[in-house]
């Protein structure tokens, strides 16, 4: 049968030292540590782009979309003015 929690305590009291309580919180300190050494270790291994290569894909983002806004506008216009045709043609406007 278990002590009772009188008796745990006790236990743990004796047993709680400031080297356990560092060990505990160590823990989660050392994870966090090992954590962020990989996370640097991973980034060593990336391929990270030149500035020409840079340079081109945000000129190439920046030109595909001004293409799709202007595609875009020209489209709605398009559309605008045929709805509103219909509605006169019709006469719901």
């Amino acid at each position: 049968m278990r002590a009772s929690w009188k008796q745990e305590s006790k236990d743990m009291a004796e047993t709680t030292t400031l080297e356990t309580v560092r060990e505990a919180t160590g823990g989660r300190l050392e994870r966090a540590r090992l954590f962020l050494s990989e996370v640097r270790n991973e980034l060593k291994r990336v391929t990270w782009p030149g500035s020409k290569e840079v340079y081109a894909t945000t000129v190439v983002v920046i030109l595909v979309s001004v293409f799709f806004g202007v595609y875009l506008f020209v489209l709605d216009y398009g559309l605008n003015n045929l709805v509103q045709w219909i509605f006169k043609k019709f006469g719901a406007a």
